[in-house]
């Protein structure tokens, strides 16, 4: 009997260690240590999520960091100063958290968008950028969306918009031509959160504009033919 009773104990108390494991990976967040090739959890699909609203396509969202997932955090650390090593520890996971943090303004304030709002910026995407990659139309909705979180712009699409000189289809008449599906499409990518612009506040298009002040600004990335600026 004593034996029965040290087994019943032993397996209560394997079956809780289990039970604590279990839970401590399910509630598990991103930044609690670092990924790698292997790892497998919550984490990693938040990992994979945030690398894929940047642009770097992974594929299913399956919680797995395989070669795929460790591909695109080469990518990804490569393009932003990072040791291209493929190993999401603190400062990869720190930059990618940055990028993708919530939709809100300066004030902390979430941002809802109306559907006049939605069309506008949708035309403002189509007359900047109808030639250009997908991406890079993302891009261009993205960097007004940063504005709006930004405390040196207005608050609002209209108003990021139509703040004077801001956007030369405002001034051409072109922001009143109704906008390409594709560029209904980046719209509504960029208000998900995805920003291929890291960040970006401008774009312009270097064989089009000998603007000093856009020239002096630096340089994030090039999409097509426009280059995204902080």
């Amino acid at each position: 009997m004593a034996l029965r009773t040290r087994q019943i104990f032993m397996l209560a108390a394997i079956a809780i260690v289990l039970s604590i494991c279990t839970s401590s990976v399910s509630n598990a967040a991103l930044g609690d240590r670092t990924l790698a090739r292997g790892s497998r959890g919550p984490e990693v699909a938040d990992l994979q999520k945030r690398l894929s609203r940047l642009g770097y396509v992974i594929g299913p969202i399956d919680g797995i960091y395989g070669t795929r997932t460790q591909a695109r955090v080469k990518l990804f650390q490569k393009e932003h100063g990072l040791t291209s090593d493929g190993i999401a520890g603190s400062r990869t996971i720190a930059e990618l958290k940055r990028l993708t943090g919530q939709s809100v303004n300066s004030g902390g304030t979430s941002i809802g968008y109306k559907n006049s709002d939605v069309n506008l910026l949708a035309r403002l995407v189509s007359a900047e950028a109808k030639g250009e990659p997908y991406r890079g139309q993302i891009a261009v909705a993205a960097v007004v969306i940063n504005r709006i979180k930004s405390s040196s712009f207005p608050n609002t699409i209209p108003d990021v918009i139509y703040q004077p000189g801001a956007f030369s289809p405002v001034n051409n008449g072109q922001i009143w031509q109704e906008p390409v599906s594709s560029a209904i499409n980046a719209v509504n990518e960029a208000l998900r959160g995805t920003d291929p612009a890291y960040g970006a506040l401008f774009f312009f298009n270097p064989a089009k504009t000998s603007n000093g002040y856009v020239w002096s600004r630096p340089q994030i990335v090039q999409i097509g033919h426009h280059i995204f600026t902080r």
